[in-house]
């Protein structure tokens, strides 16, 4: 194994030891197989004091009997409870750790190229790996570093010849394992990277599923899918081989010294070893040793048969540390909003993500003030939604500095597009240069704090997206998403100003209902309702991306309307390709014209 493999192994290890620690159940589930070990002693010593009570009559094979009956119920008794403090062990693990990996998801570093169909694996499939590693394996694993060794001085206390048997043929046992573990560790994690690839393709085909149909590619995405689990079916076949084999291995050794055992206690109990040995065995002795040398590997062999979940749970962790790392560190800087709208400064901003080579904003630099509409255009790709999502913590701050800073109190806006600036290309926006209407700039701060200490401005922000967000639900629900305290009034009147009143009249109203996909909502629909949540915000920055998409013109001139009334005492910033929008803005900064 590469030093890289060693290293990689020990993480997996040592994340797997964090992920399942105070998961409870292990020790105690370690303590009922031994105890199973303890009864299996007993119910050999009764079986072999029955068989010598034989001779004697029905009363001397009673205590004996007993024995052996009541440590029969007590192995299956622990073995029972073993596997289901084994199991809720697992499942409180297993919760603890999901919601780990649900809030990594959900806190994911701007940038992070993880889609949906993979953390979704993450969060289900690959958290439930480590089901079999803490309920089965590393119970079996403390058991199987203890029990034999009592086994064995019960077996060293009748016959030391029958207990020398069992650990000479330990051995072999013992390489056969380890053979068995190395050739199944590569092809267990092969299989598992390949299940964990197929179900994220698979999540994130189903998703995209009215785009696959609508261009007809749903026999190239079947092909697809197709040769993955074909792909997953020969590992899997790989694994299976890898485990029958070293099944067989196992078996032959274990077997092999039960017969060993039997032999040597047939033999002495004739008087025909060909050899001397120290003792000479009564039946009850060998019985016992006999009935006893299975136990003496069934703790191995419980280990062995649990090996793969320890492969799946070790590969699963590596996957699972990649999203928990992947998570965005928690702000140095926790701000204190004061509820006044704030001062949002770009200075000379660059936005590139992982893995292009190309900045997606380079040297953006402007100012949006209290009461200020601040307009992004420019072509596709310029970056207007960019700059959007670095406000909001879903992209990276390559370069550059944005500042929050909290103004004192402005005057009462007069109205939509009063003072508005002239155009003008985003690098004459410069931090610090006089604006022309003094009525929106030059305001005190009494706090200044930095985006890259913060993290985000989301807590203080009203958002609308290109793609909003629909869950099952009542369209009511979807639009108190944004502000779930809201009264019922308080919900009608902004659907009504994002101008939903057709929607509702012709569905039923807020109370009707929609499933995940929004089916039967068009796309002018779906943004109005992005809008509307927007709107039902209490926040004191609004951020709108694309917000007049999809309507046609005389939509579009009262949703514009809508928007310029919402933005009234609000710090605004919109990106969007109409003019019609754009003219309402006080300032408008031409991504496509940067120097």
């Amino acid at each position: 194994m590469s030093s890289i493999a060693k290293d990689r192994a020990q993480a997996s290890r040592a994340y797997l030891k964090a992920a399942v620690a105070d998961g409870g159940g292990v020790r105690t589930s370690t303590s009922l197989l031994l105890l199973d070990t303890g009864a299996a002693i007993g119910f050999a010593a009764g079986l072999a004091g029955s068989v010598v009570a034989v001779p004697h009559g029905v009363a001397a094979m009673l205590p004996w009997a007993l024995l052996a009956g009541v440590s029969a119920i007590a192995r299956g008794a622990c073995a029972m409870l073993a596997a289901r403090v084994g199991a809720g062990g697992a499942y409180r693990a297993k919760t603890r750790l999901r919601r780990r990996i649900v809030e990594a998801a959900l806190h994911r570093a701007p940038g992070s190229d993880a889609t949906t169909g993979t953390l979704m694996s993450a969060a289900v499939d690959e958290v439930d790996a480590i089901d079999g590693y803490v309920a089965r394996f590393l119970p079996a694993r403390m058991a199987a570093s203890i029990a034999p060794l009592i086994v064995l001085a019960a077996t060293a206390v009748a016959s030391p010849i029958a207990a020398g048997i069992l650990v000479a043929t330990f051995f072999p046992f013992l390489a056969a394992m380890i053979l068995a573990g190395g050739a199944a560790a590569d092809a267990s994690r092969r299989q598992f990277v390949a299940l964990a690839r197929l179900s994220g393709l698979f999540a994130d085909r189903i998703g995209a599923l009215p785009v696959i149909l609508a261009f007809r590619a749903e026999q190239r995405e079947a092909r697809a899918l197709g040769a993955a689990s074909e792909d997953l079916a020969r590992r899997t076949m790989a694994v299976l081989r890898v485990a029958f084999l070293s099944s067989g291995a196992l078996e032959f050794f274990a077997a092999l010294s039960v017969a060993l055992v039997a032999v040597y206690a047939g033999f002495n109990l004739l008087g025909l070893l060909p050899f001397p040995v120290p003792e000479t065995l009564d039946l009850g002795r060998a019985f016992f040793v006999l009935a006893l040398a299975p136990e003496f590997y069934a703790p191995m062999r419980r280990l062995a048969a649990a090996y793969h979940d320890r492969q799946a749970a070790e590969t699963a962790a590596e996957r699972l540390a990649e999203v928990e790392r992947a998570k965005a560190a928690p702000p140095p800087t926790v701000p204190v909003w004061s509820g006044v709208a704030p001062t949002i400064r770009f200075n000379s901003v660059s936005i590139r993500y992982d893995g292009q080579d190309h900045a997606a904003v380079s040297g953006v630099s402007f100012e949006a003030c209290p009461g200020m509409i601040v307009a992004l255009i420019g072509p596709s790709g310029s970056g207007k939604s960019s700059l959007l999502h670095l406000l909001l913590g879903l992209a990276p701050l390559s370069e550059g500095r944005v500042r929050i800073c909290t103004p004192s109190p402005l005057p009462e806006r007069e109205g939509p597009g009063v003072g508005r600036l002239p155009h003008y290309p985003s690098s004459a926006a410069k931090i610090g240069q006089p604006t022309p209407n003094p009525s929106l700039s030059g305001r005190g701060a009494d706090a200044v704090l930095d985006l890259a200490q913060i993290g985000s401005i989301a807590p203080i922000a009203a958002w609308m997206g290109q793609s909003p967000l629909i869950l099952a639900g009542t369209i009511g629900s979807n639009i108190a998403l944004a502000d779930p305290t809201a009264s019922a009034e308080r919900i009608a009147e902004v659907a009504r100003v994002a101008g939903l009143s057709p929607m509702l009249l012709a569905r039923g109203g807020l109370g009707a209902v929609i499933d995940a996909r929004g089916s039967g909502l068009s796309g002018g629909e779906r943004r109005r309702i992005a809008l509307a949540r927007a709107l039902l915000k209490p926040a004191p920055v609004l951020l709108l991306d694309e917000p007049t998409a999809h309507f046609d013109a005389d939509s579009e001139a009262r949703l514009v309307e809508a928007i310029a009334r919402a933005c009234v005492g609000r710090t605004t910033i919109i990106a969007t390709h109409s003019a019609r929008l754009a003219a309402i803005a006080d300032v408008v900064i031409d991504l496509g014209e940067r120097t």
